[in-house]
């Protein structure tokens, strides 16, 4: 899943090429309201967004804001009530029946009484898949994400950090195009937090991956994207995309130059625009 050569010279000069990459995900106009029983509550009102192969894209916004319902419909476990959402071309469902995205939650959700290995194994098992491939995978995916060595370890046995790495190797066993991530470091110590947006920026540099990530921290969204969507309060609705120029191969130190802390100031005046509809 490496980038072509093309791309690799266009982003070691710091050009953006998504642009110019096919849609992975489209909506139009999307809109989704939840039939409550009493009044109805619209999570999602109107939603134009083009997400493009290779892109990490952020949505931020404060809670209950439709961030998480937005990546459910990508990932069809949400159904729009009016607009247009297409996935890889197609319907959320077939890309869900396509296995085409790996969905990493905000806890890891792992079975304490299966090791690592097996734990990552488990979707590919109840997939079918021949117990040769399950393995060679799960290995492949855990030397991805830096965790050679641990596959006999049980989920008791590694910290928080680490747990939330097998849960993201789990997601790549599928071998997507497409990785939705809900929060997934929100419960983290930040240290923690920033050791792991270290792992998985350099995950996405490595590989062709769209990643549609989920977050409240406004300097998790800078360092991490390569674009960041700002989200108004319910019902949710795009109020801001904001293009990051910053180089794709970044770390921690990069938090503190002007040009982060520009894109900053840009995604924290949006967010107080939205707060303004209110």
């Amino acid at each position: 899943m490496a980038r072509t050569a093309e791309e690799a010279v266009a982003e070691t000069a710091g050009v953006a090429v998504s642009g110019t990459a096919a849609p992975v995900v489209e909506a139009e106009r999307l809109t989704l309201v939840y039939d409550t029983g009493d009044v109805p509550v619209t999570a999602l009102q109107d939603i134009d967004l083009v997400i493009r192969r290779g892109e990490f894209v952020s949505l931020i916004g404060p809670s209950g804001c439709g961030k998480t319902t937005l990546m459910r419909a990508i990932a069809d476990l949400e159904q729009p009530t009016a607009g247009r959402l297409t996935v890889h071309g197609g319907t959320p469902e077939q890309a869900r029946l396509d296995r085409a995205y790996g969905y990493v939650f905000q806890a890891p959700a792992l079975y304490p009484w299966r090791n690592v290995l097996r734990n990552v194994q488990l979707p590919l098992e109840i997939m079918g898949m021949a117990a040769a491939e399950r393995r060679e995978r799960a290995a492949r995916s855990l030397a991805t994400v830096g965790l050679e060595g641990f596959e006999r370890k049980f989920p008791w046995q590694l910290s928080g950090g680490m747990q939330q790495r097998v849960s993201i190797a789990r997601a790549l066993g599928f071998e997507p195009d497409l990785l939705l991530m809900d929060e997934p470091f929100g419960a983290l110590d930040e240290i923690t937090r920033d050791n792991l947006n270290v792992h998985l920026l350099d995950l996405w540099n490595r590989t062709d991956l769209t990643v549609v990530f989920v977050t409240h921290s406004i300097p998790e969204a800078v360092f991490l994207s390569s674009k960041i969507v700002v989200m108004s309060p319910r019902p949710g609705r795009v109020l801001e995309v904001i293009d990051s120029d910053l180089p794709p191969q970044r770390d921690l130190d990069i938090r503190e130059t002007t040009g982060f802390l520009r894109i900053a100031h840009e995604v924290r005046m949006a967010l107080r625009e939205g707060h303004s509809y209110d």
